[in-house]
């Protein structure tokens, strides 16, 4: 329920507030569209921290974009190791350097006698959310690394499937709390944005390009004050009967919603029958399932043996997928001796499933986080986020006659010998660690 509100309910609330919000404030307050410059004030650590912050977050902000908006593109970039590799520094540099920027224009807003003068408590909160979004998007990308690549098969997914109307927040769900708690500070971003300074963002002054020149000539004090005060008196009157009419236009609203509910609950729920055979026949879905998968764990249980494919059809450069006794993904191959190799296909990682090709270098490929794995040995390659083998599966050649002819258990030798024609006649099986010999 709470995974629900987070990753759907607040997407929508936040997205729905943040357009409303920020249409009426261009429409009746656009002159307060403005980050309210400080350099007036202080300038020698505005250079040091703004300037760095702005050009970290918005090469951040553009990888993300483009992930977003042209995954497939991005995914195909990222096959390249090179390219990856090197898409994946600079990330982490631009996240540092934007970290450090941002650390300097705090240190110098809460050091600053003349910028506390003028900082109210939203600045406070948009630069803490900003720090804090920026740290765990950076810890993310360091602790589990690689995120640009599979980022594009569960984030991208994720956002599109809200964008459609059609959310699935599965793609999230089994995220670590990390990506979780950085993907709530999105959402949080998105919803104070029409309430505080962050509008700004929003507010490219492109006219400045092609207007006329203007001349700045400034008032006095005195008579800012005269205006200022004279505006106020004016548009007090207006303001204040506007406010009260949305105020009361909202409070209807919410009354007339919170009443409908209240009389459905007394009421109870009406008679659909096409609703109610729906929902059924999605529960007997659910169930059949249910059942299948039971009725899996239960052969697994009973049986010493399961087969996973006739000899013949097993393949040096692509696996055959089957499902071992713990209902884990399983590959299996003809290796070079002509001997099975059995393995588990759950990465040692987060637990994605691996591919079932086999690249030039012996080796197959878990598209989550880019994790290559020997298919020998189960050895992940060197600086992949898995640190640990695939582990093996025992396995068993049992012939016509229902004869076990040879087997392996893992980290033993082969016992038994075939020849190549007998080999074509026998059937691959899974087996229970100690229950097949040849």
């Amino acid at each position: 329920m709470i995974d629900a509100f987070l990753f759907i309910g607040l997407p929508y609330i936040a997205l729905i507030v943040a357009v409303i919000g920020c249409v009426r404030r261009a429409r009746l307050s656009k002159f307060s569209m403005s980050a309210r410059s400080s350099q007036f004030l202080e300038d020698r650590q505005l250079l040091w921290g703004s300037a760095p912050w702005h050009i970290g977050i918005i090469v951040v902000l553009l990888g993300h974009l483009l992930a977003f908006l042209l995954p497939n593109i991005w995914s195909s970039v990222l096959t390249v190791p090179v390219a990856m590799f090197c898409i994946e520094t600079l990330g982490i540099a631009c996240a540092l350097l934007a970290l450090a920027g941002l650390g300097t224009l705090i240190f110098r807003r809460l050091t600053s006698a003349r910028l506390q003068a003028v900082t109210t408590h939203s600045d406070l909160l948009v630069v803490a959310l900003l720090f804090m979004q920026v740290l765990l998007g950076l810890l993310s990308a360091i602790y589990f690394r690689y995120g640009s690549a599979w980022s594009t098969g569960t984030v991208v997914p994720y956002l599109w499937s809200l964008l459609l109307l059609q959310p699935d927040m599965a793609y999230v769900a089994g995220f670590p709390m990390l990506f979780k708690l950085h993907l709530i500070g999105a959402w949080l971003f998105i919803l104070l944005l029409p309430f505080t300074r962050l509008m700004h963002i929003l507010a490219v002054p492109f006219t400045y390009l092609w207007r006329a020149p203007q001349r700045v000539v400034w008032n006095t004090t005195r008579r800012r004050q005269h205006a200022v005060a004279a505006t106020i008196r004016a548009e007090s009157r207006r303001e204040f009967i506007k406010g009260a009419a949305g105020v009361t236009g909202a409070t209807g609203l919410l009354a007339l919603g919170v009443s409908s509910k209240a009389v459905n609950f007394f009421k109870g729920a009406s008679h659909d029958p096409e609703a109610e055979s729906a929902m059924l026949e999605k529960k007997l879905q659910r169930l059949q399932l249910t059942a299948e998968e039971r009725g899996y764990e239960l052969e697994r249980q009973r049986n010493s043996m399961i087969l996973v494919s006739p000899y013949a059809e097993l393949d040096p450069l692509k696996g055959k997928y089957f499902i071992d006794y713990a209902m884990a993904p399983g590959l299996a191959f003809k290796g070079k001796d002509g001997m099975p190799i059995v393995m588990s296909a759950k990465c040692t990682h987060l637990g994605c499933t691996v591919s079932s090709m086999v690249d030039d270098n012996g080796r197959v490929l878990c598209p989550c986080h880019i994790s290559y794995f020997d298919i020998l040995t189960g050895m992940p390659n060197e600086g992949a986020p898995a640190k640990a083998p695939l582990a093996q599966i025992a396995w068993a050649l049992v012939d016509a006659t229902g004869k076990v002819v040879a087997s392996r258990a893992p980290g033993q030798p082969v016992t038994g010998t075939l020849t190549p024609e007998a080999l074509a006649q026998c059937g691959l099986y899974i087996t229970k660690p100690g229950k097949a010999s040849a």
